[in-house]
């Protein structure tokens, strides 16, 4: 099932593609941008990959971290890494425990189980402010940034509530 705005993300925990280990749980404190992704170094997945490390300085600026997630190979994603010139984690999830932990597992262009391209917005605490189903791989990078600026300045007034 997908995680829903207001629902704690679920954690993992996965080894990227140049030996990171990468885990939710030591985000915490910071933004996350967990985008899935269905296949490396394909034409639409390069282009949005190619967006969000454009927009990686704005991303981190703003105390946010980008990790893209499909279900290829680590060689395949180390490839992808080197075509599109990306400094942010890709994490590898042959074997989907991440994809489904996210309800991004499905049929993307006739194949069964790729990652559907979805991406979630995590705050500080971990839990889901948005979630993306339907996307412009060009201009997604730049509508996160936006939807992340609004989540920020909406943040102090939603403690201030408690």
């Amino acid at each position: 099932m997908t995680p829903r705005v207001g629902d704690l993300a679920p954690d993992f925990r996965a080894r990227s593609d140049d030996g990171q280990d990468v885990s939710l749980a030591a985000l915490r404190g910071r933004w996350v941008v967990l985008y899935f992704y269905p296949r490396a170094s394909s034409p639409g997945c390069s282009v949005e990959a190619r967006a969000f490390e454009t927009a990686l300085p704005e991303f981190e600026r703003r105390g946010a971290t980008v990790i893209g997630v499909s279900t290829d190979t680590e060689a395949k994603q180390a490839l992808f890494r080197d075509r599109c010139g990306l400094s942010f984690p890709l994490l590898p999830d042959g074997d989907k425990v991440i994809a489904r932990a996210y309800g991004a597992v499905g049929v993307v262009g006739g194949l069964l189980n790729m990652a559907s391209r979805r991406t979630f917005l995590i705050d500080p605490g971990g839990r889901v402010a948005h979630v993306y189903r339907v996307l412009n791989v060009g201009g997604h990078a730049t509508e996160v940034l936006a939807d992340l600026d609004r989540l920020r300045a909406e943040q102090p007034a939603r403690a201030s509530l408690s």
